[in-house]
């Protein structure tokens, strides 16, 4: 009797290893061909890292890295690159940023705001939408910035710096000889501002620490490779966003039910809050179910995303005007004489909204702060089609466009490198001669809502800080770079002695 047997044997591991070996050089060939393809003739590195491309570039040393690709941009006015299996595009020239935003539509770009910003912010975000579903949440937003609305704010921003340039200068006081670094002491001001402003009396002592610490929780998240996995900072930021916007959201019911006995508006959602309330109860009475962005948690995402566009833009801003104040004090000295003629800090009295537009050369600093260091120095875009940029450059579907506002503000300018708040002034109005290159704000459907609120707080800022502090930097080498936080900031965090005034 004859008997068979079936024997099985497992492969050694050198056996395998030239199979895997010739897997992964296959792997490594198509990714690199996928982005040659991709690339054609555009200026840009010619090898990328399979998978990573240069994301460890981007997050070691974002600075360098975009200026890497600006340095490839000159030529051709746009350069490309690959990070974490994205392909993007980087544009240089003003005219080809204006291109993007002139072109957010579903047939072209979605502003994005963050690379990976819909997996941080939700799919709410005002920055998503298109054509009428835009252009009716705008409409909503508008009550949030008429004059009234903005000298409501006004009087808040004012109380809070002044209380927090108190608790700075018993700072300096207590450490005269020890330098001071002023980007947290700016962005805890800026996130206590944003907190009373957006949802003033909606807010627990308890509840406010609890938010500044999931808030900054979210911040670090921002900067964080996109590893959506628990222990990864990414995730957390993603928790810490839900719990922000829960808090929102019950801000917003609050808001609802005074507003609906026709109390005096307090705060941001309070304004938002008195028109909504009607229309909810017009489509009531008709049997018509609520309109489109009206639900208290779609409310409370929106009211997360102002808080975040305003928190650490205006954090930057802040920052650098400090240390363009302490490095040219003659424009200081411009800003003290000007201010001094309609407010001193101890009249008891808040600058009136007529008085800050009376501040000609303060507001002509701030113009020239947010040229000089732009805070939002990319703009986001996913090319949601094939776009053609240039006669012989077509940026490929899916990729990401980061027209670069910083680079658009340092051309065109007279002197540009110069710090030079004359430039805004009557004589000669470079806002106006140049107003293309001045994309701070953005341009288009898509541009920033909030942007007299932004200017607003700055030009407050200036003038009581200059009229309330002493300021003199501690100076360190490179202590001016820029580094990304994630809107970019001095590489010291604006480290200086401060004393009252």
């Amino acid at each position: 009797m004859m008997t068979s047997s079936l024997s099985f044997s497992i492969p050694s591991f050198s056996t395998i290893i030239p199979y895997l070996i010739s897997f992964f050089a296959i792997i490594i060939f198509l990714d690199q061909l996928s982005y040659l393809i991709k690339k054609r003739s555009a200026s840009g590195p010619g090898f990328v890292l399979p998978f990573l491309g240069n994301a460890i570039s981007v997050v070691k040393n974002p600075t360098k890295f975009w200026e890497v690709q600006s340095d490839y941009a000159l030529r051709s006015g746009f350069s490309v690159n690959y990070l974490l299996g994205v392909f993007v595009v980087f544009i240089r020239d003003t005219e080809l940023s204006h291109l993007i935003f002139a072109n957010v539509r579903p047939d072209a770009f979605m502003c994005t705001g963050h690379p990976f910003g819909k997996k941080l912010f939700g799919e709410h975000n005002l920055i998503y939408l298109f054509g009428d579903d835009h252009k009716d949440l705008r409409r909503r937003i508008a009550p949030n910035f008429t004059p009234k609305a903005l000298s409501s704010y006004s009087s808040l921003q004012q109380k809070i710096m002044l209380k927090h340039f108190k608790k700075w200068a018993v700072i300096g006081a207590e450490n005269p000889k020890k330098p001071i670094v002023l980007r947290l002491l700016v962005r805890d001001m800026n996130l206590e501002t944003s907190q009373m402003v957006f949802v003033g009396p909606y807010l627990t002592q308890k509840t406010r620490e609890s938010f500044m610490t999931d808030y900054n929780e979210f911040n670090n998240g921002t900067l964080a490779f996109p590893i959506d996995l628990p222990g990864f900072a990414f995730r957390r930021a993603k928790v810490a966003h839900g719990r922000l916007v829960e808090t929102l959201t019950e801000c917003t019911t609050q808001s609802k039910i005074r507003m609906r006995k026709n109390e005096e508006p307090l705060c941001m959602v309070d304004f938002w809050m008195q028109e909504t309330i009607q229309e909810i109860s017009a489509a009531e009475s008709a049997g018509k179910p609520a309109p489109p962005h009206t639900s208290d948690n779609e409310i409370g995402t929106h009211l997360f995303d102002f808080l975040f566009a305003a928190q650490d833009a205006s954090t930057s801003s802040l920052l650098w005007a400090i240390t363009q104040l302490e490095s040219h004090p003659d424009v200081l000295s411009k800003v003290r004489e000007e201010v001094s003629a309609v407010w001193s800090p101890d009249s008891g009295e808040i600058i009136t909204p007529e008085q800050i537009k009376d501040m000609i050369y303060t507001q002509a600093v701030a113009r020239e702060v947010l040229r000089y260091r732009t805070p939002a120095t990319l703009v986001p875009h996913e090319a949601l089609k094939d776009f053609q940029l240039t006669d012989t450059y077509k940026i490929p579907k899916g990729s990401i466009v980061f027209p670069s506002v910083y680079e658009s503000s340092f051309q065109g300018f007279t002197e540009p490198e110069r710090f030079d708040p004359e430039r805004f002034m009557k004589e000669r109005q470079e806002d106006q001669v140049f107003k293309r290159n001045f994309l701070v704000f953005g341009t288009g459907a898509h541009q920033c809502i909030g942007q007299r609120y932004a200017l607003n707080h700055l030009v407050l800022f200036i003038a009581m800080f200059s009229m309330t502090i002493d300021f003199q930097r501690h100076r360190t080498d490179g202590c001016d770079d820029i580094v990304y936080n994630p809107t970019i900031c001095p590489k010291d965090g604006c480290t200086g002695f401060l004393s009252g005034r």
